[in-house]
């Protein structure tokens, strides 16, 4: 799903966009296995009777309530929660119901560093630290996919970020210098 052109400048494109690694929603689709199983064999075992229907349906309705706890709310956190680099900022999201985000100007970022345990290596992801000039204090994103390559990433967007402020600030000093009828000093 591309993320929403809305948050975004005129000028402003999407990089990488990234969701938490894969792994997050690896118990939740366990339990959904677990859970549909026990259900269907807890029904299954129900004995022949009058109350055979209200007892399947306390099983199926005990299910769902667990399939919406342990299921259906980690995969909705999963799916919306969002680490977005553009050329401008680095972008997070996050939120089911009640939303937060963060939104980090390239121009800002002082650091970005990563860190793995030997698992987040085995599976290629980890937590990415960024610093920022000002009060803000660091941002921590956990879970990133290929977060040494998304580390390197940034850092390569800081340095774009800066030389395409360095060439607007040049264009723009020439062309108000040019309108005021400054010229050079002449020696005579």
């Amino acid at each position: 799903m591309p993320y929403p052109d809305k948050l975004l400048a005129e000028d402003e494109d999407v990089v990488r966009h990234l969701h938490p690694h894969w792994l997050t929603v690896f118990w939740p689709v366990v339990r959904l296995l677990l859970i549909v199983g026990a259900a269907s064999f807890g029904a299954a075992l129900v004995p022949d009777g009058r109350q055979q229907g209200v007892y399947r349906m306390v099983i199926v309705a005990v299910a769902v309530v667990l399939l919406v706890l342990t299921v259906a709310v980690p995969l909705a956190r999963w799916r919306t929660t969002h680490y977005v680099v553009t050329t401008h900022r680095l972008l997070f999201r996050e939120g089911i119901l009640a939303r937060r985000g963060r939104d980090l100007g390239l121009g800002r970022i002082t650091d970005v560093s990563y860190t793995q345990t030997l698992w987040e290596r085995l599976i290629n992801s980890g937590t990415l630290t960024v610093e920022t000039a000002g009060d803000g204090g660091a941002t921590v994103l956990r879970q990133i996919p290929d977060s040494e390559g998304t580390q390197q990433l940034l850092n390569h967007m800081i340095e774009e970020d800066a030389d395409r402020r360095a060439r607007e600030s040049a264009r723009y000093a020439g062309e108000h210098s040019i309108g005021r009828g400054d010229t050079a000093p002449q020696h005579f």
